[in-house]
């Protein structure tokens, strides 16, 4: 799978050739660096003071080579796919091949740090269930009520939690139709196009 920059992400990486090797080299310590620990403008203004370039040039030039490690670490693409997609850009071999050692060297480190920063959502561990008829009560003689209790057990954290629902069968039934329908989404090709990509 190729990786697809965009115009600007090109224009931002249009910097790296005008540098030495060293420094390009120096742009991916501070990548990982902003993945790491977040930006930091004081080492783009020495940078840019050594360079004599503005710091918005250098901030720039470090965001997509951010940008070009991170996409091709998340969506884990082969070495020679990566070869290929930065083939675009028309940085000379030397370049090109630093830019691939800066990624398979960091590959790892990068898909650590993206899995800490993703969301922990709650998973399911168990459901229970109860559906209560109120069949009568004083002033209606005859009357239908009735109610489905949900008891949901989830995992958060290594840590379990239970909330309880309550509903009619109509409701339910409608719940049960969306989630229907929701699956039957997943299995059209662009759902799985996307599904793909995101791993």
């Amino acid at each position: 799978m190729l990786l697809v920059l965009s115009e600007e992400h090109k224009e931002h990486l249009g910097f790296l050739p005008q540098v030495e090797s060293s420094v390009v080299s120096e742009f991916g310590r501070i990548a990982m660096e902003f993945l790491r620990k977040g930006t930091n403008p004081k080492i783009y203004e020495g940078a840019a003071r050594k360079l004599n370039v503005s710091s918005e040039t250098i901030q720039h030039g470090v965001e997509g080579l951010t940008y070009l490690l991170t996409e091709s670490a998340k969506l884990m693409i082969s070495e020679i796919d990566f070869q290929d997609s930065i083939l675009v850009l028309g940085f000379p071999e030397e370049l090109n091949a630093l830019l691939l050692h800066l990624y398979l060297d960091n590959r790892k480190e990068i898909r650590s740090i993206l899995s800490e920063l993703a969301p922990k959502l709650p998973s399911y561990h168990n459901l229970e269930w109860r559906l209560d008829v109120q069949l009568a009560s004083r002033s209606l003689r005859q009357q239908i009520k009735p109610v489905v209790t949900l008891k949901l057990h989830l995992n958060q954290n290594g840590n379990q939690n239970t909330q309880i629902l309550q509903t009619d069968p109509a409701t339910l039934i409608h719940l049960i139709q969306q989630l229907e329908q929701a699956l039957g989404e997943m299995k059209t090709n662009h759902c799985r196009r996307i599904v793909r990509n995101i791993k």
